[in-house]
């Protein structure tokens, strides 16, 4: 395969599309591309600057350079991600990781089926629909437990932009999607319905030939 099939996967903070793309990436042996990775870098700002910024907003992403990165993937050339850190709201100076997929590439992120520019490159559109109160539940865990934020400022966060970009920006983009699936269902059963949809395109077959030709050049 000279390019990688290419999914884009999208659902609100919390949805459980992180977790579907992760296991995807597993089971199918492709790359994980989660758009968190392009936030603006804000280092010009001072940290309280930073801290009042909404997060949740499309423009909160360098979208010029998510495009240009991802039209290159899908060229089937790499390309060097940056590195984001959260604590900080910076991106980390010069560290980057190198990307290079010719295989399956599974791009995900709120936002994934939100701008106009990146659908046309995806094979197949996913989108991870799941209850707000779930959401809430798995983005509290995960801010306490992995960015160091009190439930208080989470509780706070999500009530003043969160929720509000989710109903205006994030929830729409699911009438873009091929695939639907549900965020309180089993894991199991949503991979399933991915392979389903990719098995009615001919695009699981086109995998699975890139796999073997891969495992018998090793």
């Amino acid at each position: 395969m000279s390019r990688p099939v290419i999914l884009g996967i999208a659902g609100c903070s919390g949805s459980g599309k992180t977790t579907l793309a992760q296991e995807l990436a597993r089971e199918l042996e492709g790359t994980h591309l989660h758009l968190d990775h392009y936030y603006r870098d804000l280092s010009h700002l001072t940290y309280e600057q930073r801290c009042q910024q909404n997060f949740d907003h499309p423009d909160a992403l360098e979208l010029p350079l998510l495009l240009s990165h991802l039209r290159e993937l899908a060229a089937g050339r790499s390309v060097e991600l940056p590195q984001y850190d959260f604590t900080t709201h910076t991106r980390k100076p010069g560290i980057t990781e190198h990307i290079f997929e010719r295989h399956l590439l599974l791009v995900d992120g709120i936002f994934a089926l939100h701008y106009d520019n990146l659908r046309p490159l995806y094979d197949l559109s996913i989108y991870v629909d799941t209850p707000d109160e779930v959401c809430y539940g798995r983005r509290l865990a995960r801010d306490v437990r992995e960015r160091g934020r009190s439930p208080e400022v989470v509780a706070a966060h999500y009530a003043d932009t969160v929720r509000p970009m989710a109903e205006k920006y994030v929830r729409p983009s699911a009438q873009y999607a091929d695939v639907i699936a549900d965020g309180t269902s089993s894991l199991d059963w949503s991979i399933e319905q991915v392979l389903s949809a990719l098995r009615k395109r001919g695009l699981l077959k086109l995998l699975e030939a890139g796999m073997n030709s891969y495992l018998g050049h090793m």
